[in-house]
């Protein structure tokens, strides 16, 4: 699996996208304070941050007892890149659809 693919099947989860949102609104965040935003057991929170360190997309580092976790910007990039990159191949998709769904109204 690509680099890129692995960031993909990274952020596929809702609850690593919201990970990832909310890290890239607040900055760096003890992984206790992400845990409390979350409808879910602070282990899976674990394991869901886990997946993103694995990924590339988020930094991790311990200050104390914490660990502190940040969204790594050049990851972020890595995906604005590939996805402007194959922006032609969707617009032309999209066209499509939107062309065939106009002669199925008629």
């Amino acid at each position: 699996m690509s680099h890129v693919s692995s960031i993909f099947a990274a952020l596929s989860d809702p609850c690593r996208l919201e990970i990832i949102e909310t890290l890239m609104r607040e900055g760096e965040t003890p992984a206790g304070e992400i845990c409390e935003r979350f409808d879910i057991s602070g282990p899976a929170v674990s394991r869901h941050l886990s997946v993103l360190h694995t990924a590339g997309l988020v930094n991790r580092k311990v200050a104390g007892k914490h660990r502190l976790y940040s969204v790594r910007p050049e990851a972020i990039r890595q995906v604005s890149d590939w996805t402007m990159d194959h922006r032609e191949f969707w617009e032309a998709s999209m066209n499509r659809i939107e062309a065939a769904l106009r002669e199925d109204a008629r």
